[in-house]
């Protein structure tokens, strides 16, 4: 990696140890770069605190995290927090879900409404659908949780 991308994630890593050290959470940052988001996974017990309420606190550490380092990132890249395997877990289950409201769109000719989510899940499902070509997807609504509008692309000839 390159010196900035480096100490980019060195400030990451600070920065959310400081914050876990302020919920008085004894875990460890590990941080790794992929090709499409920069992965900060907090390891060892005692983070319980962070995945109650569906993860609301995970989602609002990424949340803090992106808008703080958003500049700093690479173009079309993400923060993605992870303990435990919950964002993980999560993500495949909303996959499952995307999947089966394709092939119900595809079945009924109707638009699968799915939501409300976040930014990050609204992403994953526009890069889920943007995987069939005879599918679109499209955000909804002006808060910052949206549904997503998933249908068959019109064939207009």
């Amino acid at each position: 990696m390159t010196e900035p991308s480096n100490n980019l994630e060195a400030r990451i890593g600070i920065f959310v140890q400081d914050v876990l050290s302020a919920m008085g959470l004894p875990l460890t940052v590990v941080i790794t770069e992929t090709p499409d988001c920069v992965q900060v996974r907090l390891d060892g017990t005692g983070g319980e605190a962070l995945l109650q309420r569906k993860g609301a606190a995970l989602d609002a550490l990424q949340h803090i995290l992106n808008s703080k380092f958003r500049r700093e990132l690479p173009e079309h890249h993400r923060i993605v927090v992870d303990h435990q395997d919950f964002r993980v877990s999560k993500d495949a289950e909303l996959c499952q879900t995307v999947d089966f409201l394709i092939k119900q769109a595809k079945q009924t000719g109707q638009p699968q409404e799915i939501g409300p989510l976040n930014a990050y899940a609204r992403r994953m499902v526009h890069l889920a659908v943007a995987e069939d070509s005879d599918m679109s997807s499209e955000s909804q609504g002006d808060a910052r949780l949206k549904t997503v509008l998933i249908s068959v692309k019109s064939t207009a000839s």
